[in-house]
């Protein structure tokens, strides 16, 4: 039987990782986290291919933090996959990037993305923006039901 998934944090940046993962745990919301390093490996858990072929993919996390620049597959190109496909395209999709750029903005809200936070520089405003995040998609939205 496969781990509930409450949290899917997709970043290649391990201390920025990191940092989310401590302010989440802080709000004792990090227990059912799933840590992925790069959208190539987000996008086979999220379908069960690759290193994930046979997992339960009826298990899907409550909300996805997204990073945006990423090697193998970026932040985007794995949002445009998850919104493409019926399975998925509910799954809230938090970007999380230090990208301000105004056309990354646009193509995010394009594709369906349900909110674009910057990256804070200091580890305070991060831990305090992330634990917010954490509570709100996972203590208080509610989510539509499975089909």
């Amino acid at each position: 039987m496969d781990k509930e998934v409450e949290i899917l944090l997709v970043e290649d940046n391990v201390s920025d990782a990191e940092l989310t993962i401590r302010a989440l745990k802080k709000q004792n919301i990090a227990n059912k986290l799933i840590h992925l390093k790069d959208g190539a490996q987000a996008i086979d858990y999220l379908f069960g291919e690759g290193d994930f072929t046979g997992r339960n993919t009826d298990n899907v996390p409550r909300v996805i933090l997204l990073d945006l620049k990423m090697p193998k597959v970026t932040g985007i190109e794995v949002l445009e996959r998850i919104k493409a496909d019926e399975r998925t395209r509910k799954i809230p999709v938090v970007v999380l990037t230090s990208s301000k750029e105004d056309p990354d903005i646009q193509r995010c809200y394009d594709l369906g993305v349900n909110s674009y936070v910057v990256k804070p520089v200091d580890f305070d405003s991060f831990a305090k923006a992330v634990g917010n995040l954490g509570m709100y998609w996972v203590l208080l939205n509610q989510a539509p039901n499975k089909d």
